[in-house]
């Protein structure tokens, strides 16, 4: 499961330097992927690019932008579930295609 980033977010990007698969954006950015470019997801607050969310699997035993973030406003997306080895699957398609 991809995470979500609330309207309770204060846009401070603590996330944002977090993130090891570069998918956590400023409001109002482009997000990118193997080279494509893709709209902001949202122009109110920082956004996670679900495409490129693993919940840091992979990398880390827990996702580190939750840690970092001062208002609870990053949550799991239920709107998008993946079990352990689809967000392993999506890591390894970023490791080839880029970030």
């Amino acid at each position: 499961m991809a995470l979500v980033i609330t309207d309770d977010c204060i846009s401070c990007q603590a996330c944002e330097t977090e993130c090891p698969n570069n998918a956590i954006y400023a409001a109002g950015d482009d997000w990118s992927m193997g080279g494509n470019t893709y709209p902001a997801v949202s122009n109110d607050h920082t956004y996670i690019a679900t495409e490129k969310c693993t919940e840091c699997v992979g990398f880390y035993d827990e996702p580190q932008c939750q840690s970092v973030c001062p208002t609870g406003a990053i949550i799991k997306d239920e709107n998008n579930v993946e079990t352990s080895e689809q967000l392993m699957a999506k890591k390894e398609k970023l490791d080839q295609v880029g970030r």
